[in-house]
């Protein structure tokens, strides 16, 4: 049912649009960038109000985390879920792969996305000096585009039936 609605409610805003972008393509924009907007929220929501800008200390391995990073992965812990949500039942959902393999590769396409978005993170803020907000929205673009192509082509491919 919301399934349903999240589809109706984005194909009424594809028809303008559909002779220009496929349904799929729009779908995947509407939802990434919905689950996006909602990431880039929390991130500034955790960086600002919750680490208020401080690094953390993690005792189990002994290591300080900048308050951009740890943000990076508080945000992403809600958003990894409602993600391969969307995409497995709205977007891609003509995928015939099963969905633990989905899953799978959903979370390997993520571990690759936090590799990303933690080294241009690192080279955005430490070395460039771009403030944390403005270097996480320059990271998402960046990582949103390898995240469609690679969900497409790999994680929720239509694998071809024998006959």
């Amino acid at each position: 049912m919301i399934r349903r609605l999240i589809l109706n409610i984005i194909d009424f805003f594809h028809k303008p649009f559909s002779g220009i972008i496929p349904a799929q393509t729009f779908r995947y924009l509407a939802c990434g960038g919905g689950n996006t907007v909602l990431d880039i929220f929390l991130y500034f929501i955790c960086y600002n109000f919750i680490l208020e800008k401080q690094a953390v200390h993690l005792p189990l391995i002994n290591i300080n985390m900048g308050a951009h990073i740890a943000a990076m992965f508080m945000s992403m812990a809600v958003t990894f879920p409602t993600g391969f949500m969307l995409s497995k039942y709205v977007v891609f959902s003509e995928s015939n792969l099963q969905g633990r393999t989905q899953l799978f590769r959903y979370f390997m396409l993520v571990g690759v996305c936090v590799l990303l978005n933690y080294a241009l993170m690192k080279i955005f803020v430490e070395q460039l000096h771009l403030f944390p907000t403005v270097a996480k929205i320059c990271t998402t673009a960046l990582v949103v585009i390898f995240s469609y192509l690679t969900q497409k082509k790999f994680t929720f491919k239509v694998k071809e039936q024998r006959a």
